[in-house]
C-alpha cells in the first residue's frame, strides 16, 4: 500500500484528510486538535497523521492531517495518491496565501470556489478547452457555516494558482508589472500555489475538495501581513473551520 512518497499502510488513512502545506503545521493540528493521534507517514520529512477530532455538536469523526508541501505538482502527487490509492473520499487544503484585493485584511478567510492558474496542470487531460475546477459546495456550505458561526471575518470566490512565488518572478522584471495583477483585474481573491491541482486531481478522480485559505500578505499593500512569528495562532480559524467542515461531512 505504501508509495515512493507515503509509509501508511492500507487503513491507516481516514476518508478525510486535512492538507497543510507545511508538515510541522499538520503536526501541531494533529497534537492540539485529535485525540488518540498515530503518526503514519515521515517519508521525506511530510509528515501526516490520524487521529479523532470532537465537534463542536460532540459528533467525532476520524480524520488524518498530512503535509503536502509546496506547489501544485507536490499537491498534486500527495493528493493524487491519497484519493487514488489510499481512497480517501474529500481533502481539505488549508494553507496561505497572498491577497489579491485591497479590501482583503491578514487573517481573513478565503473559501476557494474555484481556481484559476498559469499551470500546465490540466494538460493532461487532453480536453479541447480550459478546464475551471470548482469546490464541492457540501464541504463549502460548512465551511461558510463554521465560519459564520464563529464571526470569522471570510470571502468566498475565485483564486489564482500560480506555479510562481509572487515576489520570485522573472515576468515581474521583464515586463515591468506585478504578474498577479491581471487576476486580480479578473476578481481572484488571493494567490496561492495548490488549490488548481486539488481541485483538478478531485474533478478527475470523482473525489470532493475544498481550500480553505488563510490571507497572510497582501500583494496590494506589501506593509500588510501577519508576523511570521505570530502565523500559527492566526491560523487557528482556518484549521477550526476546516476540522469542524470536515465532522460535519461525515
Amino acid at each position: 500500500m505504501s508509495t515512493p512518497h507515503n509509509a501508511a499502510s492500507a487503513g491507516d488513512i481516514a476518508e478525510t484528510v486535512l492538507l497543510p502545506g507545511d508538515p510541522l503545521r499538520a503536526e501541531y493540528i494533529a497534537k492540539k486538535h485529535l485525540k488518540d493521534v498515530k503518526k503514519i507517514t515521515d517519508t521525506r520529512n511530510m509528515l501526516g497523521f490520524t487521529g479523532f477530532y470532537t465537534g463542536e455538536d460532540g459528533k467525532s469523526a476520524r480524520i488524518t492531517v498530512m503535509g503536502s508541501g509546496m506547489g501544485g505538482p507536490s499537491c498534486g502527487i500527495y493528493s493524487y495518491e491519497l484519493f487514488k490509492i489510499y481512497d480517501v473520499k474529500q481533502i481539505i487544503r488549508i494553507g496561505t496565501a497572498g491577497g489579491l484585493q485591497g479590501f482583503l485584511k491578514p487573517g481573513d478567510l478565503v473559501i476557494a470556489t474555484t481556481a484559476s492558474t498559469d499551470s500546465n496542470w490540466a494538460r493532461q487531460y487532453n480536453l479541447p478547452g480550459t478546464f475551471s475546477p470548482a469546490a464541492d459546495y457540501g464541504l463549502m456550505a460548512k465551511a461558510v457555516d463554521t465560519a459564520d458561526a464563529h464571526g470569522y471575518r471570510h470571502f468566498e470566490g475565485g483564486v489564482f494558482s500560480s506555479d510562481y512565488f509572487s515576489d520570485y518572478n522573472a515576468l515581474n522584471e521583464i515586463t515591468g508589472k506585478s504578474s498577479w495583477e491581471p487576476w486580480a483585474r479578473m476578481g481572484c481573491l488571493v494567490q496561492d500555489m495548490e488549490t488548481y491541482a486539488l481541485y483538478c486531481n478531485a474533478a478527475w478522480l470523482g473525489k470532493k475538495a475544498l481550500s480553505i485559505l488563510t490571507h497572510t500578505d497582501s500583494c496590494v499593500k506589501v506593509e500588510e501581513h501577519l508576523p511570521y512569528e505570530n502565523r500559527i495562532p492566526a491560523l487557528e480559524a482556518m484549521f477550526i473551520t476546516a476540522l469542524e467542515a470536515a465532522v460535519k461531512q461525515q
